[in-house]
């Protein structure tokens, strides 16, 4: 190849081309002649060490010196307190998917035939859970039903299994507020996929094993007989005593008709609680005539009980619940997302040059050999601790997503805390089982039981043996190619929350058959796919030649290139168009010599 060729004769490099002249500035070592890329020249997935520009602390005046500390105070005060905004939109956003869709997770709950298919089941989990914005809801929707009769502990099984997958779009939706940046937007993303795969995979080998053996019920079975319990107390709630006062004065819901929507009792109260406590005790109380606003009289009673209204922001408001959602959807998300560019921008001042290596050391450390495996197994330890001490799983992945895209948390340790998370979440449920009604306990326990030994089991098949842990290459793959197209992270919540759960909803419907006879066949072209793709990056010998590559097939079934451009065509003022190209691309592109000047 000439040293040099006109600009005109080169072609437009791709970003293949970009990262082949990389890989061959660094195995080789380019001499002096050819300009060496530095800049940009970065692995996203490298923990950036930010440097710190601020000028020494020696060599600081007295009022230099009080100025530095009164902006730490500042920010560490500003860090906790957009921490606080940001966990406190979390719970109204779960309140303003509630409003919006948990009367219709209760009538989904109630279709019983339905529920006898393990698929439709392991569906209805996923679409509530997203619908309600909360595990901890569609878990005692489930509970509620199994005590009440209405549902098999057999039938509960896919639906827990549903639920664990759907509790993973919080952190999803939480990574999209940093796809401004690509190299966070990348780590971001990749740390919020990584939990839905894991979760993903464990239901592809656990569900069919669960309907062929029942495991997880026996094993609840067993463990239920082994013990020896009694009716505890009330699962600690230290999240919710800090940011009830906050969250109370903007909406408080009545789980009450949630509940007996789902089993049953038909009602068309209003989900959002207006009567928060009575003045005075009835003697006696037979049946009530009470109006909408006003004293409350009880029959055959010698006093008259006057109701206490709630004191939030729509307790007295005639708006609908789907009206008085929206608002609070609206308005929760753009809090959330206020609170997490603040977060991500003073992460950023804050962990800066020996703070930042100090942080990242600590929290990424592994132990000398041969300990080296034992500081995963202590973050899952530490995810399961946090989560319990936080009372959500979904406020401690969506914490853990924005570290992620700063760079403080690695994927590989990223991995271990979210499944300490899931066990966390299942600890807490194993508590409020235990506090539950006696006639109910022992439906509360095994469903818990049953829940935790489902994300043991996770734990044991993709965490274990460290060659499958699988969700971590998916994961960093997925990422890449959700940072280079924008648009496939909206494409990922639709299909995997959305639109393919609903379809296989609907095959349900039509019964075992339709739903093996169609979805049996997509699953197996699926699997194929990702065999041969695999054996065609490792083993390509072992595939006939035409089966080493994709190209025989026609560009869009095997490239996003097609795609991209028809979405970044149809999407208004280039929302969905790629981010702009890195520092070394533009070199390149501005210098075509560079390439041409390299032996490829």
């Amino acid at each position: 190849m000439p040293s040099s060729l006109p600009g005109s004769q080169v072609p437009h490099p791709t970003l293949d081309a970009v990262d082949l002249v990389d890989r061959t500035l660094r195995n080789e070592g380019t001499s002096s002649s050819a300009p060496v890329l530095e800049e940009g020249d970065t692995d996203p997935w490298a923990l950036s060490q930010l440097k710190d520009t601020s000028q020494p602390w020696k060599e600081l005046s007295v009022a230099g010196r009080l100025r530095r500390v009164a902006s730490s105070v500042f920010k560490a005060c500003g860090l906790l307190g957009s921490l606080y905004f940001f966990i406190c939109s979390l719970d109204v956003l779960s309140s303003a998917f509630q409003l919006l869709g948990s009367k219709m997770a209760g009538d989904i709950f109630k279709d019983n035939v339905v529920l006898s298919n393990p698929v439709a089941g392991l569906v209805i989990g996923v679409l509530v859970t997203a619908l309600v914005q909360s595990s901890s809801t569609s878990s005692s929707i489930v509970v509620s039903m199994v005590a009440a009769k209405l549902l098999t502990v057999r039938a509960s099984v896919p639906i827990i299994m549903g639920v664990n997958v759907g509790t993973s779009i919080t952190s999803t939706l939480v990574s999209m507020a940093q796809s401004g940046d690509r190299d966070e937007f990348q780590r971001a993303f990749s740390g919020s996929a990584v939990h839905g795969i894991f979760n993903w995979l464990t239901v592809l080998v656990l569900l069919p094993l669960e309907s062929a053996t029942a495991l997880l019920e026996r094993l609840s079975e067993l463990a239920l007989g082994a013990a020896s319990l009694s009716p505890g107390a009330q699962a600690p709630d230290i999240l919710k005593v800090l940011t009830k006062p906050l969250t109370h004065l903007i909406v408080q819901l009545d789980s009450d008709v949630i509940m007996s929507s789902a089993t049953g009792n038909a009602t068309n109260r209003t989900l959002i609680r207006r009567w928060c406590g009575t003045m005075g005790q009835p003697t006696r109380e037979n049946s009530s005539n009470c109006g909408a606003f006003g004293p409350c009289m009880e029959r055959n009673s010698t006093a008259p009980v006057d109701r206490l209204p709630c004191r939030h922001l729509f307790a007295g408001t005639e708006l609908t619940d789907l009206a008085v959602g929206c608002i609070l959807l609206a308005g929760s998300l753009l809090v959330l997302c206020g609170c997490l560019v603040l977060i991500v921008k003073l992460l950023n001042s804050v962990l800066r040059g020996r703070v930042a290596r100090a942080v990242r050391t600590v929290i990424n450390a592994d132990f000398p050999f041969p300990l080296g495996w034992l500081g995963g197994y202590l973050a899952l330890l530490a995810g399961a601790g946090l989560t319990f001490a936080l009372q959500s799983s979904s406020v401690f992945t969506a914490a853990i997503v924005p570290l992620m895209g700063v760079g403080v948390i690695s994927l590989d340790r990223a991995y271990p805390l979210l499944l300490g998370s899931n066990i966390g979440t299942t600890t807490t449920a194993l508590l409020a089982a235990l506090a539950s009604p006696a006639d109910r306990m022992l439906s509360a326990l095994q469903v818990a039981l049953i829940h935790f030994f489902f994300n043991l089991a996770g734990i044991l098949l993709w965490y274990l043996v460290p060659a499958l842990r699988l969700p971590i290459p998916l994961a960093r793959h997925f990422g890449a190619v959700t940072a280079r197209y924008r648009w496939v992270a909206g494409v990922y919540l639709l299909l995997g929350f959305l639109l393919l759960p609903l379809a296989a909803f609907g095959l349900s419907l039509a019964g075992g058959t339709v739903l093996a006879a169609v979805g049996g066949p997509l699953v197996g072209l699926v699997l194929l796919v990702i065999l041969v793709t695999v054996l065609q990056r490792h083993r390509p010998a072992w595939l006939p030649a035409r089966l080493r590559s994709w190209t025989w097939l026609p560009l869009w079934l095997h490239s996003l290139e097609p795609w991209d451009r028809l979405v970044t065509r149809c999407c208004p003022c280039n929302v969905c168009s790629p981010p702009k190209a890195t520092t070394k691309e533009a070199h390149c592109y501005e210098n075509p010599e560079v390439l041409a000047s390299q032996r490829l």
